[in-house]
């Protein structure tokens, strides 16, 4: 297999990384490691149908095409895990160990987001052919919507400018260093993912339907389920629960 990045394809503007990424996979004309990198997005996408809003060629905005064709479907939040890992250690770099992981997979510098991945599958029967990881970090920007709570970019974290896309190689590399590692030892990236998790033994309030709650986060298990800790142990789906923070 390629490595990641090896295909670094440049896209001056496009509606989605992730939608240009996905028909090119239905047009049979990527592979994996294929890497599709846009100066602007005019409408990325977020977790839960969210929308990503990026400055144009400020941020880091890609898509990279996996083909986890020899893993089974059901560790679909280990794929998660490993592009996760992949920017905590790229943010990491930059911005020093103030960085976390929040559960499931946006980047954090203290309580204020610093990036987020979103990740489509395309699984036919029990083989898991492609895999589209959508990533956007704040590198440059330093003006957001008024309706974003928490953004924070690398620039405003320590005062530099950077060159993105000499950026986004960089990022190429750790993220191929995270699937080597997702194929010889995943426990690895379940160990590193869950040292990074953001309030992990804090106490938080979260919030189930009408229930709202303290509870400690002990960790993530390999089901991507949060355990949480009440006043009994708790697992938690995605979605099932909201930060308050």
């Amino acid at each position: 297999m390629e490595n990641i990045g090896d295909h670094f394809i440049e896209i001056p503007t496009v509606d989605s990384t992730n939608i240009y990424a996905m028909q090119q996979v239905h047009a049979r004309m990527t592979k994996h490691g294929t890497v599709y990198f846009a100066h602007e997005q005019t409408r990325g996408k977020g977790q839960w149908g969210k929308s990503w809003s990026s400055q144009k060629a400020e941020n880091i905005i890609l898509s990279v095409v996996y083909e986890p064709i020899s893993i089974n479907p059901s560790a679909a939040f280990l794929l998660s895990s490993a592009v996760a890992l992949a920017c905590f250690r790229f943010c990491k770099v930059h911005a020093g160990d103030e960085m976390s992981i929040k559960w499931p997979n946006d980047l954090y510098w203290r309580d204020r987001k610093a990036g987020g991945i979103l990740i489509e599958n395309l699984v036919r029967g029990n083989r898991w052919e492609f895999a589209i990881a959508g990533i956007g970090l704040n590198i440059n920007q330093v003006s957001f919507p008024a309706d974003l709570p928490n953004p924070v970019s690398l620039r405003q974290i320590t005062g530099k400018e950077f060159q993105v896309l000499q950026l986004a190689r960089e990022l190429c590399r750790h993220l191929q260093e995270t699937w080597r590692l997702m194929i010889e030892f995943p426990g690895q990236i379940a160990l590193e993912y869950n040292q990074a998790l953001y309030k992990r033994g804090e106490k938080v309030k979260l919030r189930q339907n009408n229930r709202t709650f303290e509870a400690r986060i002990d960790g993530v298990n390999a089901n991507g389920q949060l355990e949480a800790y009440s006043s009994l142990p708790e697992t938690f789906n995605f979605g099932e629960v909201a930060w308050i923070l």
